[in-house]
């Protein structure tokens, strides 16, 4: 881990809800987080237009829809049981460190 990478509570195929910018109140599974930026991709929120040129790829080129990072702070778990933003907590079950969503206690996987 380098010295601006920072731990995040927040996980790949995590469900999180959007809870500020122009994708308030968007829920979706986490695709990537990239820790050293502290943002998250998440499907289908956040979407722009780039243009992109032929290649291999894709022959034909033209317009294509790219999702963009979130700021992991514009971002809330959404919590299992109630469906609602939570935060995330650490505690010790049988001598390993867990992961809970504060508002209802469920453990995350």
């Amino acid at each position: 881990m380098s010295k601006y990478e920072v731990k995040c509570k927040l996980k790949k195929g995590d469900e999180v809800i959007v809870t500020k910018g122009r994708a308030k109140g968007v829920v979706g599974k986490i695709d990537a987080v990239i820790r050293k930026d502290l943002t998250v991709l998440l499907a289908g929120a956040n979407v722009s237009k780039k243009h992109v040129k032929p290649d291999l790829k894709n022959p034909d080129g033209g317009i294509v829809d790219k999702a963009m990072p979130i700021a992991i702070s514009n971002v809330a778990l959404v919590d299992p049981k109630t469906k609602k933003p939570t935060r995330v907590g650490y505690k010790l079950e049988a001598g390993q460190k867990v992961r809970f969503a504060k508002k209802s206690g469920v453990v995350l996987s």
